[in-house]
């Protein structure tokens, strides 16, 4: 390890990251609380100018802040964004686990948020305090964006998007145990509605059975877009997918269900995009809607499941710049030569790439499967690895002209 190695990793554990993250999941911030990621927001604020950085918070919605900070260097150079979220899941009903208590134990820190994904933020953070101290950013800029909602509207990448923020390429900290991804699948919840006819359940030919139709349109869409889906399977990210997660309707067991209603996980690749996906969706109720005359369908998106800006697919090649710093920071601290692969939930990045043209890629410490889990954790070391990859990774992409 060369001696400005050595300075960059020392004052990334000067900065306590490991402090900074048991404070930040100590102050709870899902959805329902009224100014829900001020308090993060604030602390990591705080932080920062406590370590001689200026930060600045931009309300999004009352109460509720992205944080902005940027390093400089002196020459000319790229910028890169180091993104991530504030904003957390409750905790789990019925099983509140450990909490969001934020204690350190056997080389874990324990609670609501640790992976999901305030410790990205706390890597991020000493990242920049690190580079600060150590003045070893010269060339371009590095942005810190702790943004608002990504667990439901994804309100905190929009307002970045709308602002006109450029970058010449993008990090997003969620959990891939510190592992380069390229990409994910879009998302879309929609929610299909059949209104049939009501009748008596001795003679349910007098009626129209919305449940029947409901059951028809989902034996179609296995049937049909199934194996249409196989032909679409994009080399990285896999096929899309369409998940039925919940159905609901009728009155009861001697009455033909008038009503039924299903709603749907749809994940998509490059290539797809809502208008074409509904169409595709609308041809088979149309086909259910054939073959029972009388019956209505209706399909439309799930309200809350996003703001205005399509949940669309992330895709960026191997070969472009941010990924190839990032990948080689990673092989770097890691001392691994794991090959860049997908990320199986849905990010802001998506946002980043495709409605501010910011090639983006995601990588940062944790866990997925503990993710919203009762007992959140992340391993100690991993939150400074990532704080590691991040440094390297900024000074490798930075330090290069665009």
């Amino acid at each position: 390890m060369t001696r400005s190695r050595q300075e960059l990793f020392e004052a990334i554990d000067r900065a306590e990251p490991i402090d900074l993250l048991s404070e930040l999941i100590r102050i709870p911030s899902h959805r329902g609380l009224e100014r829900q990621e001020e308090g993060v927001a604030l602390a990591i604020g705080a932080y920062l100018e406590s370590h001689g950085l200026e930060v600045s918070l931009e309300e999004v919605v009352k109460g509720r802040p992205n944080l902005i900070c940027t390093l400089e260097g002196e020459g000319r150079g790229r910028h890169l964004l180091l993104c991530g979220h504030t904003d957390t899941v409750p905790l789990n009903e019925g099983d509140e686990g450990v909490g969001f208590s934020g204690l350190v134990r056997d080389g874990w820190v324990e609670g609501r948020g640790s992976v999901d994904m305030k410790g990205a933020l706390a890597s991020m953070a000493a990242t920049m305090v690190a580079l600060h101290r150590t003045g070893q950013l010269q060339k371009g800029r590095v942005t810190l964006a702790a943004i608002i909602d990504e667990e439901m509207e994804s309100l905190g990448a929009e307002h970045l998007v709308a602002s006109g923020f450029q970058a010449d390429g993008a990090i997003v900290g969620e959990p891939t145990e510190n592992r380069l991804s390229l990409g994910h699948k879009g998302l879309e919840w929609l929610e299909f509605r059949f209104q049939g006819k009501a009748a008596h359940g001795g003679t349910p030919q007098a009626g129209i059975n919305a449940i029947d139709a409901a059951a028809r349109f989902i034996e179609l869409a296995n049937s049909v877009l199934l194996p249409r889906f196989a032909e679409r399977a994009d080399q990285l990210l896999g096929p899309p997918t369409l998940n039925f997660g919940t159905i609901r309707g009728g009155d009861q067991p001697s009455t033909v269900a008038a009503y039924c209603a299903l709603t749907a996980d749809r994940r998509s690749v490059p290539g797809e995009n809502f208008e074409s996906m509904t169409r595709e969706l609308r041809a088979l109720l149309d086909r259910v809607e054939s073959e029972m005359p009388g019956l209505r369908t209706e399909l439309v998106r799930v309200a809350g499941g996003m703001a205005t800006l399509e949940h669309v697919a992330l895709k960026t090649q191997a070969d472009d710049p941010v990924a190839l710093s990032v990948d080689r920071a990673a092989r770097e601290v890691l001392e691994s030569e794991c090959a860049p692969g997908d990320f199986p939930a849905w990010t802001d990045g998506a946002l980043l790439a495709g409605f501010g043209g910011i090639p983006t890629v995601i990588l940062g410490p944790g866990d997925l499967q503990l993710a919203h889990s009762p007992r959140e954790a992340i391993e100690v070391e991993e939150v400074l690895e990532a704080a590691r990859v991040y440094a390297v990774a900024t000074l490798d992409f930075c330090h290069k002209s665009t």
